[in-house]
């Protein structure tokens, strides 16, 4: 047995489970709390989780050490998780959304043409599963933070699946559109 695992394998016919979810570091930073018997310093973790499937979460938590920080981000970011609809393996259309300072806006992109964003708005997109998308930060702040919030509220704010929406940016339910392009022909 100690012999199997000095060579770095386990016992036979036990695998390691996957976990259910991926997850990525966004930020990390430590931070210090000046109190009156001296300074208090603790570290403050940002983590984006998904199963590259649709669903996705994040979450922002302080611990006393970097280990501790990341698990209570984790377990955080389970408990606010969403799910990210796709048409053709990229989002259903064009949505513009903002938080504080951070600005975001994402884009369908054609078949093949990848993820196309920088920064935190790219390990969102990548753990949510989207194959392909054009995204911009538009804000003036380079907090990974605000970004990550302001992408979040992007992908929650998809139109049902009712509605179409018209190069002119009107948004009709589906029965109007099909009615609108049967009356066309």
């Amino acid at each position: 047995m100690s012999d199997l695992k000095s060579r770095g394998k386990s016992k036979p016919g036990f695998k390691k489970e996957k976990p259910e979810f991926d997850q990525h570091i966004v930020d990390l930073a430590r931070v210090t709390r000046v109190t009156k018997g001296g300074k208090q310093l603790s570290f403050r973790a940002c983590v984006v989780i998904g199963d590259h499937r649709g669903r996705v979460g994040y979450g922002v938590d302080k611990g006393k050490d970097v280990q501790m920080a990341v698990e209570k981000a984790v377990n955080q970011a389970k408990k606010n998780m969403i799910r990210v609809p796709f048409i053709n393996e990229t989002i259903p259309h064009t949505v513009l959304s903002k938080f504080k300072a951070g600005k975001i806006l994402i884009k369908p992109a054609p078949r093949g043409s990848g993820i196309i964003a920088g920064s935190s708005v790219r390990v969102v997109l990548e753990m949510a599963g989207v194959a392909n998308a054009s995204a911009k930060m538009l804000g003036r702040t380079n907090n990974k933070v605000t970004n990550v919030k302001a992408t979040f509220i992007a992908l929650q704010s998809f139109l049902p699946k009712s509605y179409v929406v018209r190069p002119v940016e009107k948004v009709v339910k589906l029965e109007e559109a099909t009615k609108i392009d049967e009356e066309k022909k």
